[in-house]
């Protein structure tokens, strides 16, 4: 029996897939939030900026798990790495859960939803146009619903996403 040549390519190292796809989905995902934030004039409530966490976390510990796979570290860290990451993202869907049973006025929100309004001019002159063009955060109201969710349920639905492929991704490798 001949060789393939699928038999002499060098294999991928272990982990290397789900963890290149869950850091790429986190950066994306944070990402939207950010240019929502930043390009939009949407302004995050607190529990926005809360779900936000689990994301700031993962992209660097997914940075770190393609190094170890890329380096060919034994592959129990690329494995626990992964877990991390989708121990996080089971975090930031819970949360994503939180507030939109909040929008939906399925229980109390916060007491507070105060943030700082960081993206209003300070000017005088200016503050009207900000008003038209930047959105106040509230956690009980959706600022935005794109096919029936807002930004609360489309985390979720990320979240679980990302937590799926790096768990799956740690089962794996």
């Amino acid at each position: 029996m001949e060789p393939s040549v699928s038999d002499s390519l060098p294999q991928p190292p272990r982990g290397l897939l789900p963890s290149v796809l869950a850091t790429l989905g986190m950066t994306g995902t944070v990402g939207g939030a950010l240019a929502f934030e930043h390009i939009g004039g949407y302004i995050p409530c607190a529990l926005c900026l809360i779900q936000r966490t689990p994301y700031y976390w993962g992209i660097p510990i997914g940075i770190v798990a393609i190094a170890t796979s890329v380096l060919r570290l034994p592959v129990w860290t690329t494995r626990a790495l992964l877990v991390v990451i989708g121990i996080l993202m089971l975090v930031g869907a819970g949360t994503g859960i939180y507030h939109a049973g909040v929008e939906w006025h399925f229980w109390e929100g916060p007491a507070t939803c105060a943030t700082s309004a960081s993206g209003v001019s300070g000017n005088v002159g200016d503050l009207l146009g900000d008003l038209d063009s930047k959105h106040g955060p509230s956690c009980t109201d959706a600022s935005l619903r794109v096919l029936g969710l807002s930004f609360a349920g489309w985390n979720v639905i990320a979240s679980l996403i990302l937590a799926a492929i790096a768990l799956r991704g740690a089962a794996k490798a």
